[in-house]
C-alpha cells in the first residue's frame, strides 16, 4: 500500500483525534493528505514522536492520542515502546509506517529490511495490542479494531514509497499553539502564521 493512500485512510478514521507525526515523510504526507489544527508536526526531533504522543496521551487521558511515525524514527528510540508498554495508556494509537528505507534522508536501509520485527519488539516490550497491516483493506480492519478497543496499540504498516506533495509548514511556535488550541488548552499568540 501506498504510505499517502494509508495516511489517507488514518486521517478519515482518526476523526477528531490529535496526529502526532514523526519528521520528515510521514509528516509531510499528513500535510498533504489534509492539515488540520490536531495536526502535530515534528521538526528536529527524529525518533521522538511515540515520546511526545505518549506524554499527550497522559496529559489527556480523555483524548485518544494518534503517532504517525516512521520505522527508521521508531528504530532510533525503541525505549519509547518500553515506556509505553509499562504505563499502558488506553488512548495511545502509535501507527509506524514501515516502508524499509530512512526515506527523508537519501532512501538507505532501515532494520526492517534485513529481519527486524518492529510488532515483535512491540510485543516484547509489553504492548498487547500489536498488529501488521501489509493491504490498504488489511489496515481499514486495523483501525476498526483500534476504534473499538483501548490500547496503548502499535500498529506496524507495510507501505511503499512515494514522493511526498507538499511541506507543512515550519513555523514550530505556530504549529504548536493551532495544535495546543485543537486539543483544548490555547496558548496567547507569540508568532503571526505560518512562515
Amino acid at each position: 500500500m501506498n504510505r499517502l493512500e494509508a495516511t489517507r485512510q488514518l486521517i478519515a478514521a482518526a476523526g477528531g483525534d490529535p496526529i502526532v507525526a514523526s519528521l520528515g515523510h510521514p509528516a509531510y504526507d499528513l500535510y498533504a493528505a489534509g492539515d488540520r489544527p490536531a495536526n502535530f508536526y515534528t521538526w528536529g526531533s527524529m525518533g521522538l514522536a511515540s515520546s511526545i504522543g505518549l506524554g499527550l496521551a497522559m496529559a489527556q487521558p480523555a483524548k485518544r492520542v494518534v503517532v504517525l511515525d516512521g520505522d527508521g524514527s521508531l528504530l532510533m528510540n525503541l525505549g519509547s515502546l518500553a515506556t509505553i508498554g509499562w504505563v499502558q495508556p488506553k488512548n495511545l494509537v502509535v501507527i509506524v509506517w514501515d516502508n524499509g528505507v530512512y526515506g527523508t534522508t537519501g532512501g538507505q536501509d532501515t532494520a526492517t529490511v534485513h529481519g527486524t520485527n518492529l510488532a515483535g519488539a512491540a510485543t516484547a516490550m509489553g504492548i498487547s495490542n500489536v498488529t501488521t497491516a501489509e493491504t490498504i483493506d488489511g489496515l481499514a480492519r486495523v483501525l476498526d479494531r483500534v476504534d473499538a478497543e483501548p490500547g496503548p496499540w502499535v500498529v506496524v504498516a507495510k507501505v511503499t514509497e512515494n514522493m511526498p506533495a507538499v511541506k507543512p509548514p515550519l513555523d514550530c511556535v505556530y504549529i504548536k499553539q493551532r495544535f495546543m488550541a485543537a486539543i483544548g488548552s490555547p496558548e496567547a499568540a507569540t508568532i503571526g502564521g505560518p512562515a
